[in-house]
């Protein structure tokens, strides 16, 4: 069983959900994101989305695009962010991590060779935010017979042909984006995210991520009580970019609030 098919069963059993916190690969620099990573799971997460910077992240709002400025300014590329799993995967070999960026880094290296990459760097799952499933069938099948996780994303308009279609060819989880519009936008509207969530699991038995919009404890509790995972970016990412000369102050932020995430998620559970 995968290392991302294992955390879900383990969270299941126990009616708890997976905090999934996304930060992009060396912002504010390279050695900043492996302590980061460990840190985070000591604070309760499930699964780690890390990014590959990437110059036109057209996905993601200003906050996520200047973490990847920064990280590029630092030489930052997907090799470098492999390596970066490498050496996180040194000191655990429990905590799923998924890859997320664009495609044009994965097909300047060529599919067969970041599958291989990927493999050695021992990630779980890649999520690939411009690769429609329609276009993805040799990478996703390069990356099945490695046993990496191809993960696609749905929108608040997805049919139900469509969620068929991304279920049938991804596996780990389904990343529901919750927002129209970039990472770190808008409010969320419980009753559309609760009714879409109703036509998904009609469709598909994957579990399902929400992610865009989660700010803090209260909607992560909220949106807990909703799906089968909670993903968190530009809360935290903001967290670097306001302390810019002070690394450990921005990780004691971030882990503070992914600690009161979990506990509120948890007492979600308890409640």
């Amino acid at each position: 069983m995968s290392r991302l098919a294992a955390k879900f069963e383990e969270l299941a059993k126990t009616g708890r959900k997976a905090l999934i916190p996304f930060i992009t690969a060396g912002d504010p620099r390279p050695d900043f994101t492996v302590p980061m990573m460990h840190s985070m799971v000591k604070a309760g997460v499930d699964i780690i989305e890390l990014g590959v910077p990437f110059s036109d992240p057209m996905a993601d709002g200003p906050v996520i695009q200047r973490a990847s400025e920064r990280a590029l300014a630092h030489k930052m590329s997907l090799r470098r962010t492999l390596e970066i799993a490498i050496e996180f995967r040194k000191n655990d070999q429990l905590t799923p991590v998924v890859l997320m960026g664009y495609l044009n880094p994965i097909e300047a290296m060529g599919y067969e060779a970041f599958a291989n990459a990927a493999q050695r760097a021992e990630i779980d799952g890649v999520l690939t935010v411009d690769l429609p499933p329609e276009e993805g069938l040799e990478c996703s099948a390069l990356l099945k017979a490695r046993g990496i996780h191809p993960i696609f994303l749905l929108a608040p308009n997805s049919s139900d042909e469509r969620i068929k279609k991304m279920a049938a060819a991804g596996s780990g989880y389904i990343y529901y984006v919750s927002l129209k519009g970039v990472t770190g936008a808008g409010h969320l509207n419980t009753a559309d995210i609760e009714n879409k969530l109703q036509q998904i699991r009609a469709n598909t038995r994957l579990p399902v991520a929400i992610g865009f919009g989660v700010k803090d404890a209260e909607t992560a509790k909220t949106v807990a009580n909703l799906g089968d995972g909670v993903v968190i970016g530009s809360a935290l990412i903001s967290k670097i970019e306001a302390n810019p000369d002070d690394f450990e102050q921005a990780k004691n932020e971030i882990v503070e609030l992914l600690a009161s995430m979990r506990q509120a998620m948890d007492n979600q559970v308890q409640s």
